[in-house]
């Protein structure tokens, strides 16, 4: 599914921030992204989403060759991944159910399908309810779930987690924990980029950790290994 081989990034100004990077992640895994602040996670998860070019090397996403592919085929790739950011992103004019449908409207989904799809996503993270709701009508654990919602709906292959559970108290992150795991469950493979040591910990799932741009550890059942 994500194959990168001897991936470095240097940045203009001269930051290194990732180096010389060699990752494999199957079909069904669940994978936390871990190091402290700058280490480099934030450009890993952009190379996957290809916001980001690497300086040399190799990446392979959902068999898309990111660093070869042309311009015009971003959009595809983008279409298999499913991203989730910690600050939601959500558009403050639309209801639950518009920003969720509005993923499925990018991709020219037929209507009939967007209905049955988005109310299907709703009902798995537990707003189906709250369809009518506007952003600012819900609390932060509810907005991202509805950001988890937007992101799967479209049934893709892979969803990309950057801190989703930052701006949460442990009780709603291990909610939202929970709605991941069943997103995995059914075959989803998921990385996610985090600071949070006891869901790390707690889950045991691999944990890949990244310190001044390269790999130090990766292990299949990690854990944080970081002072909280």
């Amino acid at each position: 599914m994500i194959h990168m081989k001897d991936v470095s990034k240097v940045y203009e100004n001269g930051t290194v921030a990732l180096d010389h990077v060699n990752v494999d992640i199957k079909k069904g895994e669940f994978v936390f992204v871990v190091g402290a602040s700058g280490a480099g996670k934030s450009t890993f998860i952009k190379m996957l989403l290809r916001e980001e070019l690497p300086t040399s090397g190799d990446i392979v996403v959902n068999g898309f060759d990111i660093v070869h592919m042309k311009h015009e085929a971003v959009p595809y790739l983008r279409r298999g991944l499913g991203v989730i950011f910690q600050d939601y992103r959500l558009l403050p004019d639309k209801t639950v159910f518009e920003n969720v449908a509005f993923a499925m409207q990018v991709i020219e989904a037929p209507r009939r399908l967007m209905q049955r799809s988005v109310n299907a996503v709703l009902d798995i993270v537990g707003l189906r309810e709250k369809y009518k709701d506007f952003p600012s009508q819900l609390s932060g654990g509810e907005q991202q779930r509805v950001a988890i919602a937007r992101a799967i709906v479209n049934d893709p292959s892979i969803v990309i987690a950057d801190e989703p559970t930052g701006n949460l108290d442990p009780e709603t992150s291990w909610g939202i924990m929970d709605i991941f795991q069943r997103i995995n469950q059914s075959g989803t493979t998921i990385v996610m980029a985090t600071h949070d040591k006891t869901i790390v910990d707690t889950m045991q799932r691999r944990v890949i950790a990244i310190e001044n741009g390269s790999i130090v550890r990766d292990e299949a059942q990690g854990v944080y290994g970081y002072e909280a």
